[in-house]
């Protein structure tokens, strides 16, 4: 058997090792992840209000569904677009972790010479690549939601702390869901278990689509009276 089927054959072993240790008891596992997305979510909203409050306000106008026209599936199936590519960088971060932890180690302890030291140095090369992703998408997306929230928050003639109030219903649950794979991916880093990364991806994307389905439903359909009610339309 080569290297890499050897590498392959132990990482699938791995990952159904830890599905069907999860299987028996999710919750531990679910909570520390929901917990810490959580965390990662309650930053991220601070950040979104430090820009819409300090932005140069943006004076056009913004079309929102179910206030500007009538709401439709199309706008739902747009937003679960967008906050889909958001959970695939970041489950693409988690892979990287497994690839980094454990299948890079695994690889470089069956090779010997050039090969073996380009393995072993590639491992902290891959860990710094998911904390730039990371990085990059934690500030972009502050920015643009902070951007877009100082935009409509001046044309609903709301403050930004009033406008963010009338997104949490949705915004929580949402942000959550994509930061999920981040959330397994610093737990599985801070406690040495890289073997359990690609396990972790398959589990947090399955757990996270349908509550992006659910929160992108509330956005189209039930966000735009709120927006209606608190604005005084």
């Amino acid at each position: 058997m080569s290297v890499n089927d050897l590498v392959l054959v132990q990482g699938v072993r791995d990952t159904r090792t830890t599905l069907a240790r999860w299987n028996r008891d999710p919750w531990p596992v679910l909570r520390a992840w929901v917990f810490g997305s959580l965390a990662v979510a309650a930053c991220l909203l601070l950040a979104v209000w430090a820009v819409a409050s300090n932005s140069p306000v943006d004076l056009t106008s913004m079309y929102v569904p179910g206030l500007d026209h009538e709401a439709a599936l199309g706008d739902v199936a747009a937003i679960l677009a967008r906050n889909s590519l958001v959970l695939a960088l970041h489950a693409t971060a988690c892979v990287a972790g497994f690839i980094a932890g454990s299948s890079l180690a695994l690889s470089a302890a069956q090779r010997t010479g050039v090969s073996r030291w380009v393995h072993e140095r590639a491992r902290p090369v891959a860990v710094a690549w998911v904390v730039l992703v990371t990085c990059f998408s934690l500030v972009t997306q502050a920015y643009a939601l902070g951007l877009t929230g100082a935009q409509l928050a001046n044309q609903f003639e709301l403050s930004p702390a009033a406008l963010m109030l009338t997104v949490v219903p949705h915004a929580v649950p949402e942000l959550v869901a994509v930061f999920l794979p981040l959330a397994a991916w610093t737990i599985a880093s801070r406690r040495d278990e890289w073997d359990e990364l690609m396990a972790a991806t398959l589990t947090t994307v399955v757990v996270a689509v349908p509550i992006l389905i659910a929160a992108a439903t509330w956005e189209v359909y039930a966000w735009p009276r709120i927006l209606a009610g608190a604005s005084g339309i």
